[in-house]
């Protein structure tokens, strides 16, 4: 039998063509988009491809007897027609009349070149005398099928210990004829390979080898702190500047994804201190979000006095730092996109992207302006480089070690939407395989137990009832809308309308105010009556950390800091990134008095440290609940010796408490390759729509 489907990313459609297939999938509900020009020519070939096939299709499928089928070979030369033809076969381990082989799969690979980013293998695959042509192999397992169909009319198994040895190699490689070409850093996937079953293991040198266990070893130190730094390393620090050291060597980039607040600034400045060591006369790149710039500067100012850094940034930037003594030039994302070109004429000892996120777009200019420019060695910084999905890490890692993960085609189909879509964890265990070596992550509770306790809490709102009146009556409006909406379109297709709609009772939930000025109906704002009592009649002594996704609840809240004569600094998106600096170091001084930080939670969730603060305030709750963790890491990281209190407020009965609902109840496997759920208005399902404006 042989059942023409047609593949939509993860999604496998089959029978008589529909506009739009609907399906669910982990509880999520799809509507795919078909192709029926597409799928009509498919169903074309197959019916040319045998005499008794047209006209069989009304049953779903086509069928031959087992004696038709080997009637001169037809089966075997079918088999590789559609194989020739890209069309990919499964089921072949179902097909009891074929005889599997007797013989084992036999491999033979010989190295033929090896270059710093690439090796060139010979491979020859054999069952018996047979041998098995390396594309048609390819093919085989990109399929994700265990046996080849021999010219014998037998079946040749890939066992086990074959596919868990050799299949990573043949999937990620490129075939020319019987010589495959795969990324020089494949060989660290050997890493606990028995010494006679090295294939890749051979090119990277036994005494590297050799310090790569011993830095496996918590106990032992390979590489001594450069004595430019003035600070003392904690041993996973210590560790962490070593693990980058190693991998320069051999000429791999590396992620350091450790928890918000562990130092992953401090271990960089370490490593870019011993690169300045090696070659004075170099030069490195930070590249960071322009509310950074002088974080950077600052911190190594701080740990490394001798660096000589330039803030290659602002209409006044001088070209003169990649010609004269500077040794550490930092730069924003949008500036170097801008000035592209001229960077990629120089050469630089290593390049660091601060919150690489931003480059998790492969098609984006930024990414492809990084991902060409020079650089001995790569860093990508993140405490969440997945932030909506596995796709997400591709750009990052290819930007670490590029190659290593094929096309995009290939990375989104063998891996992004086999986790994402069908939850395959197999995928998911060979991708953690993947990308271990070049991605380090550690928590806060796995290396800073000493850190102070850290307790968070929702602080629960009742509404008053003009606020609840405003609130339900536009529930009531824009649920009639949302769902006419998505009667009419469906939900794919309603996610902006579904957007604005939940940003709207959000808005009421913070405060009336936030709403147009003809659609308020009271201006009471239970959240606003709160945090001042909490403010000036509860934390007195204490600094306090105000967030917020919405900067004009951040003005309400500076009017009535003011109304209420209570000090306070302020930023959001809008403020120059040399005035948040001075703000940071003014707040963090032990003489300043200043109690309050207002603070745009998209704009301060990241690379600040404001360790005055013992206390954190989150007005409003967002559905990426990385972010917030990262809002609240602003004080709860490396130099806070206070214990940390943390609130969400949140209005009772209403969207936001939802919204914690729903993000409890979908956690996501892909949390195991470091994920802040963003993906939360792609997940919902019409169920939880209505859960969410009931």
């Amino acid at each position: 039998m042989l059942t023409p489907q047609w593949k939509y990313d993860e999604f496998l459609v089959e029978g008589p063509f529909e506009d739009v297939y609907k399906t669910s999938l982990q509880g999520k509900t799809y509507a795919v988009k078909r192709n029926q020009e597409k799928e009509s020519a498919f169903i074309d070939l197959l019916k040319s491809m045998h005499p008794n096939f047209p006209g069989q299709l009304s049953k779903g499928y086509f069928y031959l007897s087992f004696a038709d089928a080997q009637k001169k070979q037809w089966f075997l030369k079918a088999y590789h027609k559609l194989l020739e033809l890209d069309i990919e076969l499964t089921g072949l381990d179902m097909l009891k009349h074929f005889k599997m082989s007797t013989f084992l799969a036999e491999t033979n690979i010989e190295i033929l070149e090896k270059s710093e980013k690439q090796i060139v293998l010979r491979a020859k695959i054999s069952f018996g005398k047979e041998n098995v042509p390396l594309i048609e192999l390819q093919k085989t397992l990109m399929a994700g099928q265990h046996a080849v169909l021999l010219k014998d009319g037998s079946l040749g198994v890939l066992g086990e210990d074959w596919l868990n040895r050799y299949a990573t190699i043949f999937k990620h490689g490129r075939v020319n004829k019987d010589c495959i070409t795969v990324s020089s850093w494949m060989a660290m996937q050997e890493e606990n390979t028995q010494s006679e079953e090295l294939i890749l293991r051979k090119t990277i040198p036994d005494n590297w080898w050799q310090k790569w266990k011993q830095w496996q070893d918590p106990q032992s130190s390979i590489y001594p702190v450069p004595k430019t730094i003035q600070a003392t390393l904690r041993p996973y620090q210590q560790k962490g500047f070593e693990w980058l050291s190693l991998l320069s060597e051999l000429g791999a980039g590396a992620c350091l994804a450790d928890d918000m607040g562990l130092g992953k600034t401090l271990q960089t400045i370490a490593f870019l201190c011993s690169k300045t060591e090696e070659a004075p006369q170099s030069k490195s790149l930070i590249v960071c979000p322009a509310s950074l710039l002088y974080n950077w500067q600052s911190e190594c100012l701080k740990f490394a006095p001798g660096l000589r850094t330039y803030i290659y940034h602002g209409s006044d930037r001088s070209e003169d730092c990649f010609n004269d003594g500077t040794q550490i030039i930092i730069s924003t994302y949008g500036t170097v996109r801008a000035d592209g070109e001229k960077l990629k004429s120089f050469s630089f000892s290593a390049i660091v992207l601060d919150e690489s996120h931003h480059i998790k777009n492969p098609s984006a200019q930024i990414t492809q302006v990084v991902s060409s420019l020079m650089a001995s060695s790569r860093i990508a910084l993140s405490g969440t480089p997945v932030m909506n999905n596995t796709f997400d890490l591709y750009a990052q890692l290819n930007f670490t070690v590029p190659g290593l993960f094929g096309s995009r085609e290939f990375f989104k189909k063998e891996y992004a939407d086999a986790i994402d879509i069908s939850g395959d964890q197999e995928k998911l265990k060979a991708l953690n395989k993947l990308t271990a070596p070049f991605l380090l992550r550690r928590t806060k509770e796995q290396v800073a137990p000493d850190l102070p306790a850290k307790t968070e809490m929702i602080l629960w709102c009742e509404m008053g009832s003009a606020q609840k009146q405003q609130y339900e009556e536009i529930r009531d409006q824009v649920r009639s809308n949302l769902l006419d909406n998505i009667k009419k379109d469906g939900l794919a297709k309603s996610k902006l309308f579904l957007l604005q709609a939940i940003t709207k009772l959000r808005q009421v939930c913070n405060s009336p105010l936030l709403l147009p000025e003809n659609e308020r109906t009271c201006s009471d704002s239970i959240k606003t009556d709160m945090l001042m009592d909490e403010l000036i009649n509860n934390l007195g002594g204490h600094k306090t950390l105000v967030f917020s996704q919405f900067s004009s609840m951040l003005d309400l809240l500076a009017e009535e800091c003011n109304r209420r004569g209570l000090s306070y600094f302020h930023f959001d998106g809008q403020t120059p990134a040399a005035k948040r600096s001075q703000m940071v170091e003014a707040f963090q001084s032990p003489a300043d008095k200043t109690p309050v930080f207002l603070i745009s939670l998209k704009a301060g969730n990241a690379g600040l440290n404001l360790t005055a603060a013992d206390y954190v305030f989150l007005v409003d709750p967002w559905w990426n609940t990385a972010v917030q963790q990262q809002a609240i890491d602003r004080t709860h990281r490396i130099g806070q010796d206070k214990a940390i209190f943390a609130y969400q407020m949140i209005c009772k009965d209403s969207i936001e408490e939802k919204i914690i609902a729903i993000q409890q109840r979908k956690k996501k496997i892909s949390e195991e390759l470091i994920v802040a759920d963003e993906g939360f208005l792609q997940e919902l399902s019409e169920e939880d729509v209505l859960y969410l404006f009931s």
